[in-house]
This record gives C-alpha cells, structure tokens and sequence, in this order.
C-alpha cells in the first residue's frame, strides 16, 4: 500500500501544503479549526511527516545513533535497552548499530548515521580511526563517548564506569578471601579493559603480589575467544585458585569451561567477573560482580546528549560513576580452610 504524502493530506484537508507543513511544525497563524481538522486528516490517512525531510530544513530528526562493538554481549544489549528507554520519555529513538569489531562497519554505520541526519550519536566502540570522529566534529553533530575514555575526547561528552576502582575491588575481594595465586582474563583491545587490569594489579601491589604476566590473558568478551582463554588457564600446571574475568560473558564461559573440564566453582577454583548483567544472575553458582550502573549511566548519556543538541555551543562533560561489588557464590573463602 501506498503511503500516504503530504500532498495526499492537503488534498483532502482542502488547505494548501503550506498549511500542512506549518500544522506539522507547529508554526504560523492557523485557527484551531484549520489545525484540528487537519490533524484528524494525518490521523485517518496515518500520515508521518518525513524525518529526512524535516532535516533538510534544519530541523531535528528526533533520532539519536548509537553504536556498540558487538550487541550479543549482554552488556551492551542492556545498555542499548536503557539507551532507548530514556531516549523514548523525551520524545526520542534510537538506531543502533552493532559493529562486531570491525573497522569496515564502524565506518560504514557512521556514514549512515549522516545520511540519516540523525540529531546526535553515542559511540560505545573502542575509536580506531579519529579521522571519522574529526569528520563527525567537524559536522557539528553531537557526541557522546560511552564507557569509553581517552584524553583526545576532551571536548566531547564522556560517561563511563571507574574501571580502575572496579578492577581494584575485585582484586581487593580476592585478597580478602585468602586468594594471592590468581590470573586475568581481559579485555585488552578496549581502554576499560587494561583499566580493570590496572585496579586489579594495583590491589595486589598494595599488599606486596606481583602479577604474573603470564597469567593475564586477553580476550575479546565473545564466545571462541573467551572459550580458548578459559582452556588455556584451566590448562595450567599450577592452576590459580581464583580467576578475574572484565566482563560476566567472559566469566560465565570461563565456568561453563570449568564445569567441562569437572573443574568445581567455587571449591576448586574461584571467579569474579565484571558489569552485573544476566548472566551474573544466570550463573550455577550465582556470579560475584562488579556492577556497572548501566540505568544510571544511560539517564546520563541520554540527558549529556540532548542537552549538546540543544546548545551545539556547549564543551563537552566528563562523568564518571562508580562501580559497586555484588556479591554472590562463586568465590570461595580460603580463610576458613
């Protein structure tokens, strides 16, 4: 079925497309008989006025970008969910684009996100190539950096996590629960990853344990690569009595693989994870976390942007919140031993 057009509606209506237009708008002298009637007519024919014809004119699309690494890791599907909750109670939606790590998409996604004139855009992906993020400034299109952070963003919007702190309590409820033999698995192509290492190295300083490098291994948070890190540290000789895995992907592998190998959780070895998504509930034990407040994090995110879109002349904020320690049954206390 055709859709309906502007002119359809005019047609109709007996007014002239002006008209229309301004009632679409909402500009110009028009009684409230004119305006209400034909209102009635959009509603009969259900017409929707043209986002990208409404951003030729210089008007907003109501619509906002958002781009994430990979949307089957529940942490980012969660994000976007909340992204788009926030977003619709101020009138907005969301197009989200899911690169799976690839330079190739995230350059082809952000040119979409041009051409589809969107009002602002969310970049929770780890930046390769800044030309694109200069081409975008240089555009004047809003940005807001998601649990991303690097010092080149100066003058964009960031909102994240404390990594740092997160990887630090980790580490720091290890120690506490009598674990000093311990490995990492992380996410070391992305800044929050090496940040998370970071805190979980300086809690083990802090008590005089070197980390042994060998035991830090990396892994994007998808399923193959987590899977061949999980075998290669239950694969050890001197197995570490506790694991640290960035993310709840990552760790609910890494016990997936235990439960494999008839390797017990937490009685044979121990695991923390990282974000507190479903998986961290999901878990058989239940997952020990570091949470991210991900609601909160998008109320933020979603309320930096529009308040950009709104005064393009605005510098960009920096607000970073902090992570909370969930705890759970995966790690075991080897102070009652």
């Amino acid at each position: 079925m055709k859709q309906p057009t502007i002119y359809d509606v005019a047609e109709k209506a007996g007014v002239s497309i002006a008209t229309v237009s301004k009632v679409v708008n909402n500009t110009g002298r028009i009684s409230d008989k004119t305006r209400s009637k034909v209102t009635e007519i959009m509603q009969e024919l259900e017409y929707h006025p043209s986002t990208v014809a409404a951003a030729l004119t210089g008007k907003r699309t109501f619509t906002i970008g958002v781009l994430v690494p990979d949307i089957s890791n529940p942490f980012f599907a969660e994000v976007a969910r909340a992204l788009e909750n926030h977003a619709r109670e101020i009138g907005y939606a969301i197009i989200l684009c899911s690169t799976d790590y690839q330079l190739e998409r995230e350059h082809d996604y952000l040119e979409l996100l041009i051409k589809k004139q969107v009002d602002g855009i969310i970049i929770a992906t780890e930046p390769k190539d800044r030309k694109i993020f200069k081409k975008l400034q240089s555009r004047n299109i809003p940005l807001l950096m998601f649990s991303v952070d690097h010092p080149s963003f100066v003058e964009t919007n960031v909102v994240t996590t404390d990594d740092v702190r997160g990887g630090y309590l980790a580490g720091r409820y290890l120690l506490a629960n009598g674990h000093r033999h311990v490995a990492v698995i992380a996410e070391l192509n992305r800044a929050s990853g090496c940040l998370r290492l970071e805190g979980f190295k300086q809690s083990l300083l802090d008590e005089g344990i070197s980390l042994n490098e060998e035991h830090v291994i990396h892994s994007k948070s998808k399923i193959e690569e987590a899977r061949k890190a999980a075998k290669e540290i239950l694969g050890l000789e001197d197995r570490p009595t506790a694991i640290f895995a960035a993310t709840d992907l990552i760790a609910a592998i890494f016990m997936n693989e235990a439960r494999k190998e008839n390797v017990f959780i937490p009685n044979e070895i121990s695991v923390i994870g990282f974000d507190n998504t479903i998986h961290a509930e999901l878990a058989d034990p239940g997952l020990t976390t570091i949470a991210q407040p991900i609601d909160e994090l998008a109320c933020y995110a979603i309320n930096q942007l529009l308040m950009s879109i709104e005064q393009p002349n605005r510098s960009g904020h920096r607000i970073m919140l902090a992570p909370l320690l969930i705890e759970r049954n995966s790690v075991r206390d080897l102070n009652k031993i």
